[in-house]
């Protein structure tokens, strides 16, 4: 396909939750968009057709980014159906499938969060911040901009998922890494760090997070966060709203970092 003079943004993990919510945002703000997505083809169909119906193009790439071999198709795919990338959205992200005490826990669990959630990310930038480069050089786009979403628990502890914490610890600083080396290239980084937001992840723990929420005040603002949540503040990124920050991180947590008295 001949290139697009659209903006176009990558968006892994794109088929579901957050990622769906980031997806449909940047349709409503112009952008072309890649949905990545690992297993659910139906899920990426879905979000596509939502994508198209918005006027935008969608192209959806399976892949899992934990894998070399994938992250590079991930990329040519993108180049070679739009001719340029604009924007990378990190978003991809599994949670342990048993929560494990951290003295109990093995090392299985912790491999494959670290490959898929970390990892994957840091080698998936570094392959798209080198497209950039090429790109911003050759006049194809004008900037370029990457957003991690982490979490809050990249600061917050939790003893029975501690390889899902060590990772998004990483992640915050993959953020701050590819900031101080990629600002000289006009490519500014930003880090997206959510808290408890209504998905699949978190329907397991729906009750437990109710309790918290809206009886307990574990957040200031009481209420779930929601995809659109996220989606709004990748938007204010994709559409140059903060062209003078960079390895910022922007929460999307109800409150949840402020320390109150």
């Amino acid at each position: 396909m001949s290139p697009t003079s659209a903006r176009v943004a990558i968006v892994t993990g794109g088929s579901r939750g957050i990622g769906r919510g980031i997806v449909l945002a940047l349709a409503g703000a112009g952008y072309d968009v890649v949905v990545n997505y690992a297993r659910n083809a139906a899920a990426a169909t879905a979000v596509g057709e939502q994508v198209e119906a918005a006027g935008r193009q969608a192209l959806l790439v399976p892949a899992d980014i934990s894998a070399a071999a994938d992250r590079d198709r991930l990329v040519a795919a993108t180049v070679d159906h739009f001719g340029r990338i604009d924007l990378l959205v990190n978003n991809a992200g599994i949670a342990p499938e048993v929560r494990a005490d951290l003295l109990e826990a093995g090392e299985e669990s912790f491999d494959r969060l670290i490959d898929v959630n970390l990892k994957g990310p840091y080698f998936l930038t570094q392959l798209v911040s080198r497209t950039m480069i090429d790109q911003l050089a050759r006049g194809v786009i004008t900037a370029g901009k990457i957003v991690i979403v982490s979490s809050i628990s990249a600061y917050t502890a939790s003893v029975n998922r501690g390889d899902y914490c060590v990772a998004k610890a990483g992640l915050a600083m993959t953020a701050q890494l590819y900031a101080a080396r990629l600002a000289e290239h006009g490519i500014n980084v930003y880090e997206i760090r959510p808290g408890i937001v209504a998905t699949d992840m978190t329907g397991p723990v729906r009750a437990k997070y109710d309790d918290l929420i809206l009886n307990q005040g574990l957040t200031p603002i009481r209420r779930w966060g929601q995809p659109e949540d996220v989606g709004r503040a990748v938007v204010a990124v994709a559409t140059d709203l903060l062209p003078f920050s960079t390895g910022q991180v922007l929460d999307v947590d109800g409150g949840f970092h402020l320390r109150t008295l």
